[in-house]
């Protein structure tokens, strides 16, 4: 019976904040035709991931449920849903200010929590490996992308932002409380 939805759980202060978005209001007009489900490379991979489902329960205000929801995140922004609703729906956009507030509200999955301290460690969510570098020859590139991999000094200026905007607090280790 866990599946009961109560209108207790619905925050309208979650619903308004999500609303805010520019278009976010279209959501409303979504009536279920399934065009941003039938092109979605997640729905074709993970039946339960659904989009439609997100929005909804954005719409409803049912916070708790969609910020702690693992599918919240499988998202791979490829738009497609976007551009196949006969709508207008903002979909991914509206999807990417809802994951922007589960991180405002310390929720994120470990593994992005762990690429993200990456990007502060080394100024980059995949570190360049020799393997890579070889690969990159191989097409005719550089070995080193132009970034702070080839501009090591640029690193201390990248940690700086990220430190300055907050981002360090946002994927920091969650402290174990017991």
């Amino acid at each position: 019976m866990s599946d009961i939805i109560k209108t207790s759980d619905f925050d309208m202060e979650f619903r308004d904040e999500v609303f805010k978005e520019p278009d976010a209001d279209k959501i409303t007009l979504c009536f279920n035709c399934t065009g941003c489900t039938s092109g979605c490379p997640m729905a074709e991979q993970e039946p339960e991931y659904n989009i439609r489902k997100f929005l909804r329960m954005a719409n409803l205000g049912m916070k708790d449920a969609l910020l702690n929801s693992p599918y919240l995140w499988y998202c791979t922004t490829c738009y497609k849903c976007q551009e196949r609703c006969p709508q207008g729906v903002k979909n991914v956009d509206t999807l990417l200010k809802i994951r922007t507030i589960a991180i405002q509200n310390g929720i994120m999955l470990d593994n992005h929590r762990k690429v993200s301290q990456l990007v502060i460690k080394l100024g980059h969510a995949v570190p360049i490996n020799d393997d890579a570098k070889e690969k990159r020859k191989d097409v005719g590139l550089d070995d080193t992308p132009p970034t702070v991999h080839k501009f090591e000094d640029a690193l201390g200026e990248v940690q700086k932002l990220l430190k300055i905007s907050g981002f360090n607090e946002l994927v920091a280790e969650k402290e174990e409380t017991s």
